[in-house]
């Protein structure tokens, strides 16, 4: 553990619920934490906790998210239960407790046995003020009874928009939660995120049955943070990144990549020219660990990370937070450039993307969301009679990796019951169809309205705080970011507009000097028939006459066939009508800056996204390296005496986690790694029903146990 924090003095009312005065929260918070005021909206938040209602916060990374149940949870005194999903979040928080001076204890997969039991026993004695566990521990048997033969105080359960299967980040232990929490009331619960839209607030709120519910969303603009928003050519994004890491200003950074490999090739890169690491979930926990320390004291200037890194690393002067891909949803974006400025000062998001991204999203939800069919079939198979998941691939012929992924859709979507032994019923929701279609729909919407996102011709910080509902907020342009103010930018260049940029301006003007808005498509094809500039060159110039305050832009929809369609509308504005009728275009479009050309911007006409109904196979991209095939061969003592390992490791890790044995992997997977006996995780991921979410996830113990003699 590692604490860059200044412990101050110890504080602590050993009462299990205080009735404190309105006016005593300021001298609490200043004897726990050493503050002498509460951020905007916190001390509301802790006065319905400390009453006892239960509460929904959706609040901005760096807005004080924690203290928002740290201080309630000493107001009431006994144990507050911390329910964490990562332990990199857990292991922050819980360290800069200890270090305040409160007594903490945590369980999650990377401690050994003795201290998880030690942290339970101090939990049923009492000494505890604060208890951090994995969402998995709740599905342990016994461990819920455990919790409630001492009731906690509070429950706090941290990144709540996990719950929700309508969010960025659903994780099926989340999910679970709600059938726990009766047995520990009447505790209130406070539900924590950065990243819920109004759909998933509802959904949280149902899913953990809240009762009166306060709700607090507030606080998403950043008045101090710029975003950038660049097309470049996944080939130089390396090379650009560290043109902008070059300046010392721009340092410490944050570098999100999109898989391990490239997170290490890019570190590796950057430390030739400044302290930089990777860190990723495949390194040893003790690296891990070693890299985050070292960036949090300044070691390090420059950590380039999967989306793993960030969660709770509460690093205040991070000046840059730089994509080298574009993610995959608003909600996680908005979360992780939330780790850029947080002690206020100027700091800057740059998102480098091209079209290659959307189409590697959209393989990837192919892969994640198969074919609905797919699904029927293992419905139909299934009885109220239990039928081993072997067997099933067997008769149904699917592949092992197929299978898997079907079988964790149609249970999510409550269509069937796996269990501890590798065995499956038939769920009790028959319209589970209808579920999986909605859930799969809304994934392909986080993903286009991802790219309409990096399409768009608006304020940037203003379109995340309309996407997350922040009904207070006036929807001011920030003034900041690639829109607002072009000649702030470090990653975006713009031009003086050329003799050809007016004569093409100048007849978008006259398109749409009529009054009426037209759809950007059509005025496309009407003012450029003969495609004289690309689309994404249009669209730059409609960009750059809405920054002028000429144009303005206006995303939509419409209904077609059952589907909703998105498109955007562009109007004139009063200036644009006042320079048409004054003859004052010459001195506006002569003041007008135009993006310069960049590598993943010639020209080109734009593919249309092919959007696969669930209910269609998918194609996978050509350049998908193949996998090895499995063979049915006996195999050697060696391969023997591993596979045996690696099923006692597997069901070892199912009763920990709580899921069935084949969620992990199926036997034909199994056997696959025990002939291969991958060492490493770049080997590991060549293995059939082995996937780049499981390599995450299990790939260290794996190699681990194909290492051994």
């Amino acid at each position: 553990m590692c604490s860059t924090l200044k412990a101050y003095p110890f504080f602590y009312r050993r009462s299990e619920h205080l009735e404190l005065a309105p006016a005593s929260l300021l001298p609490l918070l200043e004897r726990s934490f050493g503050f002498s005021c509460f951020r905007a909206n916190q001390e509301a938040v802790c006065r319905a906790a400390i009453d006892g209602k239960d509460v929904l916060l959706v609040m901005p990374t760096g807005a004080g998210k924690s203290l928002c149940y740290q201080l309630p949870a000493i107001a009431r005194g006994g144990t507050t239960l911390v329910i964490s999903p990562l332990i990199a979040l857990m292991e922050d928080q819980a360290a800069k407790l200890a270090a305040l001076g409160f007594r903490v204890a945590r369980i999650h997969s990377g401690m050994d046995r003795a201290d998880s039991r030690q942290a339970c026993m101090d939990y049923l004695n009492g000494t505890l003020q604060f208890l951090f566990v994995a969402p998995e521990r709740m599905r342990v048997p016994g461990f819920p009874e455990m919790l409630a033969k001492r009731k906690p105080s509070l429950i706090a359960i941290d990144e709540a928009h996990c719950i929700s299967q309508w969010g960025h980040d659903f994780r099926p232990d989340y999910r679970m939660l709600g059938q726990h929490l009766p047995s520990l009331r009447p505790a209130p619960i406070i539900a924590l995120t950065a990243t819920a839209t109004p759909i998933v607030q509802d959904d949280i709120a149902q899913q953990l049955n809240l009762g009166h519910t306060a709700r607090f969303i507030h606080g998403f603009r950043r008045e101090n943070l710029g975003i950038e928003v660049v097309e470049v050519a996944k080939s130089t994004r390396g090379q650009f990144a560290l043109e902008i890491l070059s300046d010392p200003e721009r340092r410490p950074a944050i570098v999100y990549a999109p898989t391990r490999k490239e997170a290490e090739t890019l570190a590796r890169e950057l430390s030739n020219h400044f302290p930089a690491a990777a860190y990723h979930a495949g390194l040893e926990p003790k690296v891990r660990e070693s890299v985050q320390c070292q960036f949090l004291d300044g070691t390090l200037d420059v950590v380039v990370a999967t989306v793993a890194f960030g969660m709770g690393i509460d690093k205040a002067d991070v000046r840059t937070v730089i994509h080298t891909a574009l993610p995959g949803s608003l909600e996680a974006y908005y979360q992780e450039i939330g780790r850029a400025g947080r002690d206020g000062d100027p700091s800057r998001a740059i998102l480098m993307h091209a079209y290659s991204d959307r189409r590697m999203h959209d393989f990837f939800f192919e892969r994640d969301y198969p074919d609905a069919a797919e699904l029927a079939r293992i419905y139909s198979a299934l009885s109220a009679d239990p039928v081993d998941v072997d067997s099933l691939r067997s008769k149904l012929k699917m592949e092992q990796s197929l299978l898997d992924k079907a079988l964790e859709r149609l249970t999510a979507a409550g269509g069937a019951l796996p269990d501890f032994n590798g065995e499956a019923i038939r769920g009790d929701n028959a319209a589970w169809r209808t579920l999986y279609l909605e859930q799969s729909k809304r994934r392909r919407l986080q993903l286009d309205r991802m790219a309409r996102f990096v399409e768009s011709n608006q304020c940037r910080m203003a379109a995340l705080v309309h996407h997350f509902g922040d009904v207070e907020d006036a929807l001011q342009p920030c003034g900041q970011c690639d829109f607002c103010a072009p000649q702030r930018c470090v990653a975006q260049k713009f031009r003086a507009a050329t003799d050809e940029d007016q004569r093409h301006t100048r007849a978008i003007l006259k398109a749409l000097s009529s009054g009426v808005s037209q759809s950007t498509g059509k005025l496309y094809k009407e003012v450029f028939p003969r495609e004289e500039i690309s689309r994404t060159g249009f669209e730059d110039m409609l960009g750059a006459l809405a920054t002028a305050g000429m144009v303005e832009i206006e995303d939509t929809t419409f209904e077609k066939d059952g589907r909703t369609i998105p498109f955007r509308r562009a109007s004139l504005t009063l200036r644009g009508e006042n320079a048409e009728e004054n003859d004052g275009i010459e001195n506006a479009l002569s003041g007008m800056r135009f993006k310069s050309d960049r590598p993943a911007t010639a020209k080109r006409k734009r593919e249309r996204t092919l959007v696969r109904d669930p209910f269609h196979a998918a194609t996978p991209p050509d350049k998908i390296v193949p996998r090895k095939q499995t063979s049915t061969e006996p195999l050697a003592p060696e391969a023997a005496l591993c596979e045996e390992q690696l099923r006692t490791w597997r069901l070892a890790e199912s009763k920990r986690l709580g899921l069935p044995p084949f969620f992990i992997f199926g036997d034909k997977t199994m056997r696959a790694i025990a002939m291969e006996r991958p060492r490493s995780l770049s080997d590991l991921l060549t293995v059939p029903g082995i996937g780049s979410a499981k390599a995450d996830k299990f790939g260290a113990a794996i190699c681990s146990i194909c290492r051994a003699d």
